[in-house]
């Protein structure tokens, strides 16, 4: 009787007289309990900004090292290099350029907006240095950097304006993360396990870094002690494959890129601090991400300063 039943109401009314025997569970189109969306910039070798679905919303024609969305909306950006030394513009949502300084050496490989109203951005060369510049591209603050010359690519990334005035280097091939008083002083200097990319200093005044090609993310406290750490020893998924960008979230948890990642691979993954991952973001684009910056987490803006 059972095996002629084809689900009908009468079919369907005799299995709950018989007890329950089995228990009919139908599709739900809610949100899964706890489920993490997050909404986030990307730049590399493609541009764009994805929703929580993952869904494109915004996108550029270049490539790109660094970016922000500013309070505006506008997009701030430091381009690739091409047939030039790179550059950084701000741009609007429809593409307008309203704001552009061009390098003036081999690369441009960070662009920050301060609250002073200029531009950070750092040039790699035969003299690396790090720039302020006004809105009317004016050289306001300049800063000597102490880097090897040999390999301009390698000298520095994701250089940042701290609360203090000073400024905090990670210096890839000489495997150091520097912070520089505006006259070029380093008062503070840790050594790392690989190269730094990311160097992102957090309100208990410790410092979280990403090692690219080591394949870990370590935080270090004022002395410049190790106090975490983490790397594909620690996740049974493996997911590291070159460590550049990071981000911390307001909750404590990690945000790591993989920029080796081709399509259908992890490319971003959200760590707890005691190592689970909660989060992660795959898509069928041949280029990695470098660097991103995380918007908003199931649909909420996230708060205060973005820690990147």
């Amino acid at each position: 009787m059972l095996k002629s039943c084809r689900w009908s109401a009468r079919c369907l009314a005799l299995l709950a007289v018989l007890g329950g025997l089995c228990t009919i569970v139908a599709p739900s189109s809610a949100q899964e309990p706890g489920k993490i969306t997050h909404s986030f910039l990307a730049t590399g070798g493609e541009t764009f900004i994805v929703d929580g679905d993952g869904k494109m919303t915004w996108s550029y024609p270049k490539s790109t090292r660094d970016g922000w969305v500013l309070p505006s909306g506008n997009i701030l950006l430091a381009l690739s290099k091409s047939n030039d030394g790179g550059s950084v513009v701000e741009v609007t949502r429809d593409g307008k350029v309203v704001f552009e300084f061009k390098g003036t050496q081999s690369e441009v490989n960070t662009a920050q907006a301060l609250e002073n109203g200029n531009i950070l951005l750092t040039e790699a060369g035969d003299k690396p240095r790090l720039l302020e510049v006004s809105r009317d591209g004016k050289i306001a603050v300049e800063v000597p950097l102490q880097a090897q010359t040999k390999d301009h690519h390698l000298q520095t990334r994701m250089a940042r304006k701290l609360a203090n005035g000073n400024y905090l280097v990670p210096q890839l091939l000489d495997k150091v993360v520097r912070e520089y008083q505006p006259d070029g002083k380093i008062v503070w200097e840790v050594a790392t396990p690989n190269w730094p990319f990311t160097a992102i200093r957090l309100d208990n005044g410790h410092t979280l870094i990403n090692c690219t090609i080591g394949n870990q993310t370590i935080e270090v406290d004022k002395e410049g002690k190790t106090v975490w750490s983490l790397s594909n020893d620690d996740l049974p998924s493996k997911p590291f494959d070159d460590a550049c960008g990071g981000q911390r979230l307001p909750n404590g948890n990690t945000v790591i890129t993989a920029y080796h990642a081709s399509s259908g691979k992890t490319k971003l993954f959200e760590v707890t601090r005691d190592k689970q991952i909660v989060w992660t973001y795959t898509d069928q684009r041949k280029p990695g991400i470098h660097h991103f910056q995380v918007l908003d987490t199931n649909g909420k803006a996230v708060e205060g300063r973005p820690l990147r």
